[in-house]
C-alpha cells in the first residue's frame, strides 16, 4: 500500500503550490489608425490596418432596406 496523508490537506496550501500555473493576461495595444484596442503585433479588427498599411480589407455589413 502507498503512504495516505494523516489529515486532510488545506487548499490555500495546494493554491500556494499552483500560484504559478495561471493564464497571463495577452497585452493589448491601440490601434494608431482607429484608435481601438487590439492584440500586440497583429492586425486591428476594426479597420484591418498593420504596420501603417492596410493589410485586410474589412468589409461592413450591408444594410437592409425596409420599403
Amino acid at each position: 500500500m502507498t503512504p495516505l496523508p494523516k489529515r486532510k490537506y488545506p487548499k490555500a496550501r495546494q493554491r500556494e503550490r499552483r500560484g504559478h500555473m495561471k493564464i497571463p493576461i495577452p497585452s493589448m495595444d491601440t490601434c494608431p489608425q482607429c484608435h481601438s484596442v487590439k492584440l500586440s503585433h497583429r492586425v486591428c479588427p476594426v479597420c484591418g490596418n498593420y504596420g501603417g498599411r492596410e493589410a485586410v480589407k474589412i468589409e461592413t455589413p450591408k444594410k437592409k432596406n425596409t420599403t
